[in-house]
């Protein structure tokens, strides 16, 4: 999965993705990770980082910010389901943990 594409992916394609990505999981049809923090503070400095990777790849996650905790959603709703871009933009922002 190399090339960053809006197609939405199979099955096969999808296990594959998750393979390479510790933590993250499918459900509800989207790409899902919880981090878990040591403050609310440090919660919120990631869900910031958060939004700024998503701008500079233009695909954006749905964050939940909670106490010591940021849940981090992707899915191409557009394609109706994954794509490269959500592996890709997930990729990232575990980069950031």
């Amino acid at each position: 999965m190399t090339t960053l594409s809006y197609e939405k992916l199979g099955e096969g394609q999808v296990k594959e993705g998750l393979a390479g990505l510790p933590g993250w999981a499918v459900a509800d049809g989207m790409l899902v990770r919880e981090f878990k923090f040591e403050s609310y503070a440090a919660g919120l400095v990631f869900a910031v980082a958060c939004g700024q990777v998503a701008e500079g790849l233009n695909h954006h996650p749905d964050l939940f910010v909670g106490y010591r905790k940021v849940r981090v959603s992707f899915v191409t709703h557009d394609s109706g389901g994954l794509t490269a871009y959500d592996f890709e933009a997930a990729r990232l922002v575990s980069a950031l943990a």
